[in-house]
């Protein structure tokens, strides 16, 4: 059986800087029906075990340290029995909103993760946040951006731990170098594919 990609759109408070907003956070599933690897964990862990549905999860892969991308992280680690992944760059930003708990594993650059016959790459990205990192599916010609990489362009760099010239260092190095047919599936938003952002990154 080929992995297949699932979506759920989760809501909550993106809260960084002092300030808070209300987002709609992208978390990604990808597997079969027996097992599957979760790219973030937004908010609130429930609706995220819902559409894991009892299969075995191979990992919990946070793509950057953002409350919104993080919160529910231990909770869910708890609910299926999985190790968290996640860049130790970020590990500022984890101990704001995890100050008692630990990631498992340190997500280092071309990690890499099998499920369903799948293997994931890890792509380190600095720039909207240091410890920032995409997942490359190049079988399923995906890559998962987190918010590095929107529909539009680059991710914000306008707060604390950000910067421009990285992201777009990173982004040109790292994600344009994939082919232009790859499917970038976002923290935020919608869907687009690397050929598509082209024009978008300067």
């Amino acid at each position: 059986m080929t992995a297949r990609i699932d979506k759920v759109v989760v809501s909550g408070v993106f809260s960084l800087d002092g300030q808070d907003f209300d987002v709609d956070n992208n978390v990604w599933l990808v597997g079969d029906d027996d097992e599957v690897l979760v790219i973030d964990a937004p908010h609130h862990a429930a609706p995220i075990v819902a559409a894991v549905g009892g299969r075995k999860v191979r990992a919990i892969v946070l793509t950057h340290g953002h409350n919104d991308h993080i919160t529910a992280a231990v909770a869910l680690r708890d609910a299926v029995d999985a190790p968290i992944w996640f860049h130790p760059a970020d590990r500022m930003l984890w101990d704001v909103v995890h100050p008692d708990a630990s990631p498992d594993g340190e997500l280092a650059d071309h990690a890499r993760f099998k499920v369903a016959g799948t293997t994931l790459e890890a792509l380190h990205t600095p720039g909207h946040s240091p410890g920032s990192t995409c997942l490359h599916a190049a079988d399923l010609r995906t890559v998962f951006t987190g918010d590095t990489l929107f529909c539009g362009g680059p991710g914000a760099t306008g707060r604390s731990y950000s910067d421009k010239p990285t992201i777009l260092t990173s982004i040109n190095a790292r994600l344009m170098s994939l082919h232009g047919d790859t499917v970038v599936h976002t923290g935020h938003g919608d869907d687009t594919t690397i050929a598509a952002e082209t024009a978008n990154i300067h």
